[in-house]
């Protein structure tokens, strides 16, 4: 059993799962397929798994895809804790710009499925973080999206602890606006597409390659 919510930026969702605990240890379903595809309204098949592990103190994000077909992900800490943000990075959509925060620890089993279009990026609270992410498209190459972090317009609360940790790519990403004005952002579409369809110019939906991001 789990609780699903939806969060408040459009096409998020909570995910949490309840514990069974016995004098072995705690068991738990992080998901399951037919009761968040009955929130989505599609299914969520997972065709790539990835993993990061970070020190304390380290800054991931805020990453997304290009789209269409973008990439849907389920996120969970496995280990240590996180503070797990999820951002709107979609032009149209009636939450753009908005941001959510969910505190992750491997403890709880908390889980955030973001659809695709949407940013993700987390602070890693202790050494040793590690993170899993379930993906509904494969990686390819040219598709990575980064968005700054530290973005003073999104003013996303992190409660950094110093200078946090981070790529020279994730501290070069251009802001929200920078990205907007150079039409780097994806566009909402409501009801989006499923993986391995393009949309076509006439706003139908066409066969296409599938595409996808790593988070890094």
């Amino acid at each position: 059993m789990m609780k699903i919510e939806p969060m408040s930026v459009l096409d998020a969702y909570r995910i949490t799962p309840t514990h069974l605990e016995d004098r072995r240890g705690s068991f738990y379903e992080s998901w399951r397929f037919e009761e968040l595809a009955s929130h989505l309204g599609r299914p969520f098949v997972v065709r790539q798994a990835n993993f990061s592990a970070s020190r304390r103190n380290t800054l991931r994000g805020i990453h997304g895809t290009t789209s269409p077909p973008g990439q849907a992900k389920l996120v969970t800490c496995v280990r240590g804790a996180a503070l797990d943000v999820v951002v709107d990075l979609r032009v149209g959509s009636p939450t753009f710009g908005r941001f959510d925060i969910t505190p992750q620890e491997a403890e709880s089993g908390i889980g955030v499925y973001l659809a695709d279009g949407l940013g993700h990026g987390f602070l890693a609270l202790t050494d040793d973080t590690c993170m899993n992410y379930l993906c509904d498209t494969e990686y390819v190459h040219g598709t990575m999206l980064d968005i700054q972090a530290l973005d003073p317009q999104l003013g996303i609360p992190w409660n950094l602890d110093g200078e946090p940790i981070r790529s020279d790519k994730d501290a070069a990403a251009p802001t929200l606006a920078e990205a907007a004005a150079a039409g780097l952002l994806p566009r909402y579409r409501p009801g989006g597409t499923l993986p391995g369809e393009e949309e076509a110019h006439d706003g139908r939906t066409r066969p296409g390659p599938v595409r996808g991001d790593r988070l890094r």
